[in-house]
């Protein structure tokens, strides 16, 4: 249903490992508009995952003007914008000219891993103090690699003109009027260098890993008043900024205590909202929220190899069409092999680095790309054990992101937690949840088409596989 004329609109920019999307909302929570422009990802070398900096400011700006365009006059109805963006990714800029002195260094990089092992000793104060584990898939190594390694921002930083930080922050630096140098928490959070407690940067953390605090943004509050985002003639206030996954707790408004929400598109996420950030070995506690009132806790697991570990199986294994044929396969009958998913780094709650991802049995095509599917709902059921152990007693769970577009997925999910899974019709749960923060929590933001439940039923071979696979991972990482 259109909005009427006096409406309010509300602009999401969504910066993903795939894709720059602009949605527009109403204050109904119903999509007016949208764009959508790919963006390339790079492997120089093993381990290594890059973005272009200025192909991702060009994305957005493209996507923000072709959006606000097919408003057409309804574009004056756009109150504020909010931006979310991938976590954990880096990059350094010049803060005089704004160039990109990095490239983008994916939060899928894991290249300075190695170096990451001499704070091992450190790492039960680490997460004490970050709610983090000690892993190169955050900040804090990617930045002491380009200040070690980049001549360019060894030499800004000599001259004063270095600014380095989570990718929200360049973007914002690089999209506003005003060209603030500010980060979120929900951004600064995945550094490695930012406190639970103090909610800035930790001056212990900077000293142990060698980062000048002096080329830091300076942490605000999610929603803040960034600057001004000009487009088509028009002035936008930017008052939102957020990471990813820690918007799209929010795409059906506030999120449950007693729900667990799953967001699984390149790699997988499962949040709990928790009052206090709990110290709970293998899992993260993390701030997805944070204004003058309010500071929101999630308790959180990480599955690295969701989206990308399906696309490292069609290169791997030659295989074409994987994502069209994948529904059929998901729903045929037969043995299954394990597959043990370390692609991009093995996350929560097992946190090896470097783990060998590797294939037990053998089958057809269909079977060893369903036990690639299988692999990311035992990886999330392995982080729902965990999470478990806290109270109240988890009741569903909400699933999003392109990959939950799969029903063999979600029903595995469902079988094998033994918890029904529900899956809303809307898709785009990061930008919506970017919307729900704009328009200011609103108690009514329904949704606007019901989504689709899966009731748990007993699964024997879907159970005695994850028992197997248990077995196997058990036998293999160091828990």
């Amino acid at each position: 249903m259109p909005s009427a004329a006096s409406d309010p609109l509300y602009l999401c920019l969504d910066q993903g490992g795939h894709a720059s999307r602009t949605l527009v909302f109403d204050h109904r929570g119903v999509l007016q508009a949208s764009d959508l422009c790919e963006v390339a990802v790079r492997e120089p070398h093993p381990d290594w995952v890059e973005q272009d900096p200025e192909e991702l400011v060009a994305s957005l700006q493209a996507v923000i003007t072709k959006a606000i365009t097919s408003l057409g006059a309804r574009a004056g109805q756009i109150r504020c914008a909010g931006i979310a963006t991938q976590r954990s990714s880096m990059v350094c800029w010049d803060r005089h000219t704004g160039e990109a002195l990095s490239p983008v260094i994916s939060w899928q990089d894991r290249r300075a891993h190695d170096w990451l092992h001499q704070f091992s000793a450190q790492s039960r104060a680490i997460h004490q103090r970050t709610g983090l584990v000690l892993s190169p898939h955050y900040g804090a190594s990617k930045m002491r690699w380009c200040l070690d390694y980049l001549p360019d921002v060894a030499a800004a930083r000599r001259e004063g003109r270095l600014a380095m930080g989570p990718l929200a922050s360049f973007l914002l630096f690089r999209l506003l009027e005003e060209k603030p140098l500010v980060a979120d928490p929900a951004n600064a959070a995945r550094t490695l260098l930012w406190s639970l407690h103090t909610m800035d940067w930790d001056p212990w953390l900077l000293e142990l890993f060698g980062i000048p605090a002096e080329v830091l943004p300076r942490c605000v509050p999610t929603r803040h008043a960034f600057g001004m985002l000009c487009a088509n003639e028009h002035r936008i206030p930017l008052t939102v900024a957020s990471g990813d996954q820690s918007a799209a707790l929010f795409a059906l408004g506030m999120p449950s205590a007693d729900t667990a929400y799953v967001n699984i598109g390149t790699g997988a996420f499962i949040q709990r909202a928790v009052s206090q950030p709990p110290d709970t070995p293998g899992l993260l506690s993390s701030v997805v929220y944070r204004d003058a009132d309010r500071t929101l806790y999630v308790l959180e697991g990480t599955v690295n190899g969701a989206g990308v570990a399906l696309r490292w199986a069609e290169q791997e294994w030659g295989l074409k069409d994987v994502e069209a044929q994948l529904p059929a396969w998901l729903a045929r009958s037969g043995d299954i092999p394990l597959f043990l998913n370390g692609i991009a780094g093995l996350g929560a709650p097992f946190w090896e680095a470097d783990f060998p991802s590797c294939l037990i049995g053998d089958g057809e095509p269909w079977q060893k790309t369903c036990a690639v599917v299988e692999s990311i709902v035992f990886l999330l059921q392995a982080n729902l054990e965990t999470m478990q152990k806290m109270a109240p007693a988890l009741k569903r769970l909400l699933v999003t992101g392109g990959l939950a577009q799969l029903d063999g997925l979600c029903r595995r999910l469902a079988d094998l937690s033994g918890l029904p899974v529900y899956r809303p019709a809307e898709h785009e749960a990061t930008a919506r949840g970017t919307a729900y923060l704009l328009a200011g929590f609103p108690e009514n933001w329904p949704e606007e088409k019901p989504g689709f439940s899966f009731a748990p039923k007993p699964n024997p071979g879907l159970t005695r596989r994850y028992k197997d696979w248990r077995a196997e991972m058990n036998h293999v990482t160091r828990n």
